[in-house]
């Protein structure tokens, strides 16, 4: 199958209309919910689609503020008072969810939603309002799998911060888990045969899906199997400094300068004297991440997917050079560098499409390093660190800097690590104060800058750079 053929089975969702669609958690807690809830939020506003979650629990805080809502007693089922709290809080939380889905594409409910009764008023509700639903349900029955997540997560929580023994507060949590087991109910495959849901058990281990409909749906399944808990870190840096970078052109294929030479030499000695286990090291297919990475001692992959945005008729030029000879071009990009288009190469919007392969690559290794360009490296931070895309285009990525990225569980810890090695200054800053995109201005950008430019295609990629329409369009091992 040609390449392009492959491209057209895995849409860009820049040409998409979405659906609105709610995204309602299930499970009992510690169990892993918030962690998808977060992550799938990051993962769905990273490829453009407009996504909030709410948490119920949030809420319930603030509804009951003053009342001791962290202990287990809270949440038992004959506790009348509480249960009006916390049906109230679930309540509250939905009416926002369905007002902020009147200008927003995806919407994530996350809650422990462990009743059968609390679904199905849950699928009332939304279907009033002509909402897609999608349940996740998060199954674990492994007792080491859940100790940890109580110990990691749940007594650093917000319920107990005012708890100074963990101990207590672990052994509180637990309780509050077997005040929900009294009356959980789980999606069951024929009785709620008609709904859309995936379960997921012991985080990744099996999946089932049942009734899946459309594109987002599609999306989300499509990231969950991917996804992995396990610790993991990755290491993100640019080449060394290039001969483009020294005379201020953007692109290229250019060689490593004197100091980038210099800065490829300590990389490897630092990485080396890590001894990271299971180090694997990936470039793009050009020469300076190549030069940079050459004297690693680990496995190599080499990605055409990590090559630097395609500038197009503007690759080799400097940004006074693309200012005199294309005003309106330079002014425009000015305007909007994330949907900006250069004529006959890429967006920002492009290469986080050309790029999703790449995470999802990323989310299954345990370390990997990353030696890649600019703007590669802008995405990835911004998909890693949940930058918007406003923001994205314009993260601060130095010469001869090392970062180091460890997924925790709702976020990301980043480290910088910049050798003393001088290099060039290539960072822009914003020449404009510019206005936040509302929901529907950001929509309809993407998809006015979706535009495919390769001649009788039907590709629903739609990217206009040709050079992506090719084969062996993933990556090169070494």
């Amino acid at each position: 199958m040609e390449g392009h053929q492959l491209k057209a089975m895995r849409p860009n969702i820049a040409n998409m209309t979405v659906a609105r669609c709610a995204i309602v958690m299930v499970g009992l807690p510690a169990r892993g919910k918030t962690y998808m809830a977060k992550k799938l939020t990051r993962y769905l506003n990273w490829i453009g689609i407009d996504t909030k979650e709410f948490n119920v629990g949030e809420y319930r805080r603030k509804a009951a503020v003053g009342l001791f809502t962290s202990s287990s007693e809270f949440f038992r089922p004959d506790n009348i008072e509480a249960v009006k709290i916390r049906e109230a809080a679930a309540k509250h939380a939905l009416e926002d969810l369905c007002d902020w889905l009147k200008s927003g594409e995806v919407a994530i409910y996350d809650a422990t939603n462990s009743s059968r009764a609390r679904r199905r008023m849950i699928v009332e509700y939304l279907s009033r309002e002509s909402v897609n639903i999608f349940f996740i349900e998060s199954i674990c029955n492994d007792k080491a799998i859940i100790e940890e997540n109580i110990k990691q997560v749940k007594v650093l929580s917000p319920d107990y911060v005012m708890t100074t023994d963990k101990e207590e507060a672990i052994e509180d949590f637990k309780h509050r888990i077997q005040n929900y087991e009294k009356q959980y109910e789980g999606l069951d495959d024929l009785l709620d045969n008609d709904l859309s849901f995936i379960k997921i058990f012991n985080q990744g281990e099996k999946f089932l899906i049942n009734n899946i409909r459309g594109h987002v749906q599609s999306r989300v399944v499509y990231y969950l199997m991917n996804i992995h808990v396990l610790p993991r870190t990755i290491y993100l840096t640019r080449h060394g400094e290039s001969d483009f970078n020294r005379g201020g052109q953007i692109g290229g294929d250019g060689s490593l300068s004197e100091r980038g030479q210099q800065y490829a030499d300590e990389l490897s000695r630092y990485i080396g004297g890590l001894n990271l286990k299971n180090l694997r090291v990936w470039t793009s297919l050009l020469r300076r991440t190549v030069q940079t990475a050459s004297g690693l001692d680990a496995p190599k992959d080499h990605w055409k997917a990590l090559n630097e945005l395609d500038s197009g008729v503007c690759e080799g030029l400097t940004y006074r050079e693309i200012e005199e000879r294309f005003p309106d071009e330079f002014a425009a990009r000015d305007k909007d560098k994330y949907h900006y288009r250069y004529p006959g190469g890429e967006s920002y919007q492009d290469l986080v499409a050309r790029l999703e392969p790449v995470i999802m690559e990323l989310e299954k290794r345990e370390v990997v390093l990353v030696v890649c360009h600019q703007a590669i490296a802008r995405c990835l931070l911004a998909y890693f660190l949940d930058h918007s895309l406003e923001e994205l285009p314009y993260i601060r990525v130095p010469l001869h800097t090392l970062i180091k990225l460890t997924p925790v569980a709702y976020g990301c810890q980043v480290e910088y690590k910049t050798f003393d090695i001088d290099a060039v200054d290539t960072y822009r800053p914003c020449p404009l104060i510019l206005p936040p995109l509302t929901s529907e201005e950001k929509r309809r950008r993407r998809r006015m800058n979706s535009e495919c430019t390769v001649p009788d295609c039907d590709c629903s990629t739609k990217r206009a750079n040709p050079q992506y329409h090719s084969a062996n369009d993933s990556k090169q091992s070494a």
